[in-house]
């Protein structure tokens, strides 16, 4: 009766090693084993560069979504003032904004009067958003205080206007120039109401990194833009920052209760939240469709063992003659498979980590032999591709892709153990 050995010994994997490496002349399989290297590697490379980009764009768009807009958007309950008109405009502003920020785990709440105008110089027109805020209020807008890029004085805020970079390439102008703002609710006349047409100073221009901010974003100082709206003495909203913005569903009750007041907010979520639920749907899909592209891949070792197990019959036959058990044969068989697969995620997390972490570099070269124009941010919302490497990601490809080697190799090395020497030997 053979003698048992120990799983995994030393001369499984010799005899694993030699059919690995062997010559096509000997029965070897090197070229499907190759072939098997390479798509497992292209594959599990493909999956951490999509996984990659995937979390560095949501990161991104949350990023400035948070730093540049408010998590939470406070409003007053619509009702009827002594002109008889239905407004939610809100009278005691300051009193608002101290209550909330008294509240745990806020960080800011500073009013803000909002509306949507006509910029001009010259022959050029944009239409732009108008958000009239305070200038210590200013400096607390991460993406707005600290942008990716800015010209001129944030400090001169007070005797001008802040606006886009989007905004400064449409209208063509940049710090020192004067710009109009007109508002068709302007001034009321006998006639009716006239259009309101101011000119500003541009003191600052800043890059917030989503292109509809950068395109569309103007900023005021809060008694200015009170008087060119007609609003003196009423702010539209109180703008609310806090530490955790993922956890902002907690902070809503608190917040409505520290107004003491008929109110409503509306949370970043509830603005952006159908684009992240889309992103998360497209994120469960490529992570599937690309665990399929693994599968493939995984597959060529199947074909190779099963070549490999065919020229080797004679081989198998002598071995077990000799007394390997099939627990051996299979180990065998099961290495040379495992192997390929093992090999290959490496391989593939190497080249993948490299892509992802010079991701611009590529992407650069890309668009310069596309001829630029690869990406456009108008359609992206962001201004480059973002990859950041997560070590989740990373794992998950990682346990994807061994998992799949290993299951597909059972089957030819199980197909193995169980042959028949004598039937292995009788035509040799």
């Amino acid at each position: 009766m053979p003698s048992r050995t120990a799983p995994f010994s030393r001369f499984e994997w010799q005899i694993a090693w030699r059919y690995l490496r062997a010559r096509r002349a000997e029965g070897g399989v090197s070229t499907m084993t190759w072939i098997s290297l390479v798509g497992i590697t292209l594959a599990v490379a493909a999956l951490i560069i999509t996984l990659a980009v995937r979390t560095g764009f949501r990161d991104e768009f949350v990023d400035t979504i948070l730093g540049a807009n408010a998590h939470v958007e406070v409003f007053a309950q619509s009702y009827v003032n002594e002109n008889g008109q239905i407004v939610r405009s809100i009278v005691d502003y300051d009193g608002w904004a101290e209550k909330i920020a008294t509240v745990p785990g806020v960080t800011r709440a500073a009013p803000l009067v909002k509306g949507q105008v006509m910029a001009n110089r010259g022959q050029t027109n944009a239409g732009v958003e108008v958000f009239g805020i305070t200038y210590e209020d200013l400096l607390t807008i991460p993406r707005i205080a600290r942008p990716e890029s800015f010209v001129g004085d944030l400090s001169a805020f007070e005797r001008g206007i802040a606006i886009g970079s989007g905004v400064a390439g449409e209208l063509n102008v940049g710090v020192g120039d004067k710009i109009k703002i007109i508002s068709p609710n302007g001034i009321k006349t006998a006639f009716g109401t006239s259009p309101r047409v101011n000119a500003y100073e541009v003191t600052y221009i800043f890059t917030a990194g989503r292109w509809d901010i950068d395109r569309t974003r103007v900023y005021l100082p809060l008694a200015e833009a009170q008087s060119f709206f007609n609003r003196e003495g009423f702010a539209d909203e109180i703008e609310v920052m806090v530490q955790d913005p993922e956890g902002i569903d907690d902070l809503l009750m608190p917040i409505m209760e520290a107004v003491q007041e008929p109110s409503s907010v509306w949370t970043w979520r509830d603005r952006s939240g159908a684009f992240l639920r889309a992103l998360d749907m497209e994120d469960n899909v490529m992570f599937i469709i690309l665990s399929v592209l693994v599968l493939i891949a995984s597959m060529n070792i199947t074909s190779g063992l099963i070549m490999l197990v065919k020229n080797k019959g004679r081989d198998i036959g002598i071995l077990r003659t000799m007394g390997l058990t099939e627990g051996s044969i299979l180990r065998v068989f099961f290495i040379c498979g495992s192997l390929t697969g093992v090999v290959g995620t490496i391989a593939g997390v190497i080249l993948g980590c490299l892509f992802a972490l010079n991701i611009d570099s590529i992407f650069a070269a890309v668009n310069y032999f596309a001829g630029g124009g690869v990406w456009d941010p108008s359609i992206r919302g962001i201004y480059h591709l973002p990859a950041k490497l997560v070590f989740a990601d990373v794992a998950s490809a990682v346990g994807l892709s061994l998992t799949l080697s290993f299951l597909v190799t059972l089957f030819p090395a199980r197909k193995a153990a169980r042959m028949n020497p004598v039937e292995a030997l009788r035509y040799e």
